[in-house]
């Protein structure tokens, strides 16, 4: 089951360098978008049950249902907030995001319901769930209840700008308790202090059961083992992560093996850098 945000993305890839205060001919896309539905929809695509529970505007509830083919969609229609939105513009593998969460600060952590967490084996959050309502509180009582249903809860840090808004030592806090921690390289160095991975990745596991570290175009890093990459074509690297996330569930609930999980999630995250938007095509 996933948790969190759906965003429609506005992803502008430039031509060239962005020619300030002119025009700068760019390729242009409407992508459905959020990293928790992105997650979904990965898992959708590749034959995994699962469910997706979020918040959109009330006029998108059933437009964004139709986004998420394969997933068990749970959407919630607010009267007055929009669906979030993000313009993602595209340098390389570099992004600049520019976000609205919309709807997404309406998400209830008791949308997820029993019922949906006695089907689930694992639930997967997003760090950005934490700018809900119920704030961390809210996360805290979701993550207890899945635990005492014997659900797996994972998260993936969400972003370093988010992270370091929220402050490093309240988001440690908010998670506790999850089992699978999904960083980058980059948001496990805020989270420790620390800067050689292998460093990182065993601060971050006193905490957390599992710590799968993403490495951009280096692979993964799991249980001391690094997983290269899987050679791609980079058009967009958005939802790469969302991608590898799926991949590695997926497996991981299958076999419980890291490192075979490892190899799935860069091999989805592969096809989903060749690709505009952070969803299958």
């Amino acid at each position: 089951m996933c948790f969190g945000d759906v965003i429609d993305d506005i992803v502008a890839i430039p031509d060239g360098p962005i020619r300030h205060d002119t025009d700068t001919p760019t390729e242009i896309r409407f992508r459905p978008g959020g990293s928790a539905a992105n997650t979904a929809a990965w898992l959708g695509s590749i034959g995994a049950a699962v469910d997706f529970v979020g918040v959109v505007g009330v006029a998108d509830v059933a437009r964004q249902a139709l986004a998420l083919p394969g997933v068990d969609v749970h959407l919630r229609g607010h009267p007055t907030l929009p669906t979030g939105t993000i313009v993602v513009i595209v340098d390389g593998e570099a992004r600049t995001m520019l976000t609205e969460r919309g709807a997404n600060a309406a998400l209830d952590p008791t949308d997820v319901t029993p019922a949906l967490l006695a089907e689930a084996a694992v639930l997967h959050l997003t760090g950005h769930t934490l700018l809900n309502h119920a704030g961390a509180g809210g996360i805290a009582a979701l993550i207890a209840a899945a635990r005492s249903a014997g659900v797996a809860v994972a998260v993936s840090p969400g972003s370093v700008g988010f992270i370091a808004d929220y402050g490093v030592t309240a988001f440690r806090a908010a998670i506790a308790g999850a089992a699978i921690l999904f960083p980058s390289l980059a948001e496990g160095r805020l989270l420790t202090g620390l800067d050689e991975p292998h460093d990182v990745a065993g601060a971050l596991a006193k905490d957390f059961e599992l710590v799968v570290m993403t490495l951009g175009s280096d692979g993964a890093l799991v249980n001391g083992t690094v997983v290269p990459a899987v050679a791609a074509t980079v058009v967009d690297p958005t939802g790469a992560g969302d991608a590898f996330c799926a991949g590695f569930l997926y497996e991981w609930v299958r076999s419980r093996d890291a490192v075979a999980a490892a190899h799935a999630g860069v091999a989805l995250a592969a096809r989903a850098v060749e690709t505009s938007g952070g969803r299958p095509l």
